[in-house]
């Protein structure tokens, strides 16, 4: 409804009623009108009716949607199901073009704008969380992995002559495919142990460096977000090493925009060294659908070249899913979900801290990592080797998701590297035990929940072995030692 449409309206309807609509209007097209010119996330999210508005006038910009439109060529936007038009808000054409994934399309002014306004939105949002100085950043229709592989393959031509990738070990079968993938050969650097703590061996780094050659290393590909007892890479000192060589940097920050210390080290490696790309998760840091992921650097040229990697036009599913979210929410409504994770994150740690001293366990101290947590679980080890695996089983038949029972010396082969100590990040970590992470949008109620099965199993496996007897429900179910995904 422009103005003249009101003013046609005042024939039928009393004057004073129409300019009361017109009014009501208003207001949500001034929110659409802040949006358009500052391309930043809304201070106050919007409601439902603003957004759904908004897409549907984007809509009506894509030539599918023109009245009287004729198609001709292979791609015109047609959908067969009518639900399937609405679920993707009659937003049928994706984003970019062949040549560029940020690129925009000439028949798809309202699907290009949409993916210019979710570059923009999500770059405040990554400056609020505390990488302040980025300067670009674009949403690819892939999860974390394969958008490190993307980042990877943009950088071989840069560097053609280079083919390791050092990569200090983060046992996530994702990323360390992401660097097989791009047909590269990654150089594991182990981790070293500090009190409960598996950190970033820098010295091994360095010195892997010169042993290779650096034009012979095509980046460094770090970790922030990751399970204890492992703690986020010394972002800082890799960085330096990075700038002193000319090497680049790549950094897997999977879901670490929730926390504002993974997000610092980021600022602070780019501010002392070098980090050319940071990659991270849709779903784990913006509570939407998997599928998505954020690259994001310093360099407005890197990113492009990056975006430029990307071949064909892309799904806009992910970017529409984290536009929606992000309007919904506004700024006051992320940082109060990051302000309620740090929350959750104490209360997790004080309570897991209070169980595990009833069975002669410890909560690890793992005081570098801000969002996970891991519980020793010495004692049920010496049950048997297949007490931890047996624990696993149990909280996952009581529909306990996300949590991880790792036990000692088990062998993984990934696309023919094999790593021991499969998912305790080295070879030989001291004591078997049980991850659990205080990640975005987790409630009180699902700590507690989590404490009072896992309490449940444990009084179980006191009781049963205690009376010399095995828990029968091993039997029944099947092993379980990662009681669901998190590879990305």
């Amino acid at each position: 409804m422009n103005v003249e449409n009101f003013g046609a309206s005042e024939r039928l309807v009393n004057a004073a009623y129409v300019r009361q609509g017109a009014q009501g209007r208003r207001a949500h097209e001034l929110r659409l009108r802040a949006l358009l010119e500052q391309g930043k996330c809304p201070e106050d999210g919007w409601d439902e009716s603003t957004i759904e508005l908004f897409l549907h006038e984007l809509a009506i910009m894509d030539s599918n949607n023109f009245l009287g439109n004729c198609g001709v060529g292979e791609r015109e936007g047609r959908v067969a199901s009518g639900m399937v038009a609405r679920r993707h808000y009659r937003l049928i054409h994706g984003i970019g073009r062949s040549g560029d994934i940020s690129a925009v399309q000439p028949k798809a002014a309202g699907s290009s704008l949409l993916n210019k306004l979710t570059n923009s939105v999500v770059l405040d949002i990554i400056k609020l969380a505390g990488v302040r100085t980025v300067t670009n950043c674009f949403v690819v229709p892939m999860a974390t992995g394969m958008s490190l592989t993307l980042c990877f393959l943009t950088l071989r031509h840069k560097r053609p002559k280079a083919k390791y990738i050092i990569w200090p070990r983060i046992d996530q079968k994702s990323c360390f495919k992401s660097m097989i993938t791009a047909g590269f050969e990654p150089v594991v650097i182990e981790n070293v142990l500090e009190g409960d703590e598996l950190r970033t061996d820098v010295k091994a780094v360095e010195a892997k460096i010169q042993d290779l050659g650096a034009e012979n290393v095509l980046c460094v590909h770090s970790t922030t977000s990751c399970f204890a007892p492992r703690v986020p890479d010394r972002l800082e000192e890799l960085s330096v090493i990075c700038s002193n060589y000319d090497i680049p940097h790549i950094v897997n920050n999977a879901y670490g925009v929730q926390s504002s210390k993974c997000m610092h080290l980021i600022q602070q490696g780019a501010r002392v060294g070098r980090i050319d790309a940071f990659v991270q998760s849709l779903d784990k840091n913006f509570m939407v659908p998997v599928g998505g992921a954020i690259i994001a650097g310093f360099s407005d040229s890197f990113i492009q070249d990056i975006s430029k990697m990307y071949p064909g036009r892309a799904s806009a599913s992910p970017s529409l899913d984290v536009f929606i979210t992000l309007l919904s929410l506004g700024e006051s409504g992320y940082r109060q979900l990051l302000k309620e994770r740090k929350e959750m994150f104490s209360y997790l740690s004080g309570q897991l801290r209070k169980l595990a001293e009833v069975y002669n366990e410890r909560l690890l101290n793992t005081p570098h990592n801000p969002i996970s947590l891991a519980m020793s679980l010495e004692n049920l080890d010496k049950h048997g080797d297949m007490a931890v695996t047996q624990l696993g089983s149990m909280l996952f038949t009581r529909q306990v998701s996300g949590a991880r029972v790792v036990p000692l010396g088990s062998l993984q082969t990934v696309n023919n590297y094999t790593f021991k100590g499969f998912m305790s990040h080295t070879n030989n970590y001291p004591c078997a035990y049980l991850n659990a992470a205080s990640a975005i949008g987790m409630k009180k109620q699902d700590v507690d929940l989590f404490l009072k099965r896992l309490d449940k199993c444990m009084k179980t496996f006191r009781k049963e072995k205690s009376s010399g007897k095995d828990v029968p429900e091993m039997d029944n179910c099947t092993k379980h030692t990662s009681v669901g995904e998190t590879e990305d």
